[in-house]
Order: structure tokens, then C-alpha cells, then sequence
């Protein structure tokens, strides 16, 4: 689960915990908040500290993991940043470092993790139905209706919806399955420095419910997709009808 600590990432930790998980292990710098998820949801739950734009470290972290439990059987790639910056603004052109962390991070991101964690997936015991195990990216609503100063995370978003088909094509031969959810805004930590003003607006682009969704609605879906095997090869846009603005 990289970004598991917090956000979207952490709801789908814990939902995957109440469905009796033998274990869940977050890739996440964030050191503090889950060693407050470790404490809280006890020994199930792990984190190991990685940045996932490092391949170096995204390989050492699943070598360790596969020794402690085995081959994974779900992966969720959630983590993800920002990125803002306009091609063109009052202080000039794009800086190239905004953008290539945006794209390191929520592009190349997800493929280190996928690349490490597949092989062994692929190797495992397979169930009844010949599934070895479920890929999950986690896109976004700006791979549609990007906004404005949202170039990098726009294009790393859609990349994440564009690879989604041949991903699914390639490893159904392996029985492992690709799904891709397109979230809208959700009351998560990245909005607690919101104005209420602005966030209520945001919250009002949702036709209904008319509200920002919940984590645990989130983590509904990811229970779905891992429980229903007939989910495959697909984005699904999870956002009550949001359609973004330009800004």
C-alpha cells in the first residue's frame, strides 16, 4: 500500500485490516503518522519508509517484504503529490523540478512498485478461479478535467488511466487483475489547510451527494474490486458526478 499512512492510502489500510488481512505494509515517509497507525492497528499493519521515485529503495523494501509474508496479493498504489505549477506564470516558465516530482512520484511511482511486486505475484499459488492477485492505481478526476497549475498531476493521473488497459491485457495471462479508481475530492488531510470557504465550494462541484466523500466510502471500493473478481481492466471514477472547473 504505498501512501498508506494517511489519506485514501490509510482507509484503504484499514478497511483491508477489517476484511481480516494477514497483513498490510504501507510504503509512506511519513515516519510519525505510521508509527501512530502501528500503535493503533497493531501488529498486521507495517511500514517501511520509502520514497517511491527511488527504484533502489522500492526494491529493497519488497525483497523485505516478500521475505517476511511471501508474494503480495494486493497492491494498491495511492501515493501521490501535488505538483502545482502553471506552464506559464508571473515568475516565467514551469520549473522542470516541479514537474519531473510530479511524474517520478505518481508515474514512475506506481511502475517501480508494480515491477518489483509482479514477478512474485505472478510465481504464486493461484485460487480457484486462477487469480494470483489485484493491482490497484489510484488516478484521479484531474486525468478528465485538470485545472489550472495542475499540468504535472493531470498528466501523471491520465498516464496511470492510459496504462490501465495494457497492464490488464498483459498480466491476465499471469491471473492478476488491474484496476484503476478515479477518486474526486475526499475529506483527507491534504485539505485540512483549506478555507472552509474554498473547500465547501469544492465540496458543491459533487451533484450528489452534495458533500466531499468520506475515507471509509474509499475503502468500500477497494474491498470491491479485491472481492469481485469481475472487476478488470477498468477506471472507475469514484467522485458523486464531480466535474472540476478550470480553477
Amino acid at each position: 500500500m504505498t501512501g498508506g499512512a494517511s489519506g485514501l492510502g490509510e482507509a484503504a489500510v484499514r478497511r483491508l485490516l477489517e476484511l481480516d488481512a494477514r497483513a498490510v505494509v504501507a510504503l509512506d515517509l511519513n515516519d510519525e503518522r505510521a508509527a501512530g497507525l502501528r500503535d493503533e492497528l497493531g501488529e498486521r499493519f507495517s511500514h517501511h519508509r520509502v520514497d517511491v521515485s527511488d527504484l533502489d529503495q522500492v526494491e529493497a523494501a519488497v525483497a523485505a517484504i516478500e521475505a517476511e509474508y511471501g508474494a503480495a496479493q494486493v497492491l494498491v498504489n495511492a501515493a501521490a503529490v501535488a505538483a502545482p505549477a502553471k506552464l506559464l506564470s508571473s515568475r516565467g516558465p514551469i520549473p522542470m523540478e516541479i514537474f519531473d516530482e510530479g511524474i517520478k512520484i505518481n508515474l514512475y511511482g506506481p511502475i517501480h512498485v508494480m515491477r518489483s511486486v509482479v514477478p512474485a505475484m505472478a510465481a504464486s499459488e493461484p485460487n480457484e478461479d486462477g487469480e494470483r492477485g489485484v493491482i490497484i492505481n489510484v488516478s484521479s478526476g484531474a486525468a478528465w478535467e485538470g485545472q489550472i497549475g495542475q499540468v504535472a498531476y493531470s498528466a501523471s493521473k491520465a498516464a496511470l488511466v492510459g496504462l490501465t488497459m495494457p497492464l490488464f491485457r498483459e498480466l491476465a495471462a499471469h491471473g492478476i487483475r488491474v484496476m484503476t479508481i478515479a477518486p474526486g475530492a475526499f475529506d483527507t488531510p491534504i485539505y485540512d489547510q483549506m478555507p472552509p470557504a474554498v473547500k465547501a465550494d469544492l465540496a458543491a462541484q459533487s451533484l450528489f451527494p452534495p458533500r466531499m466523500g468520506k475515507p471509509s466510502e474509499f475503502g468500500l471500493l477497494i474491498e470491491e474490486i479485491v472481492r469481485n473478481p469481475m472487476h478488470n481492466g477498468r477506471t472507475i471514477r469514484l467522485d458523486a458526478g464531480m466535474i472540476l472547473r478550470p480553477a
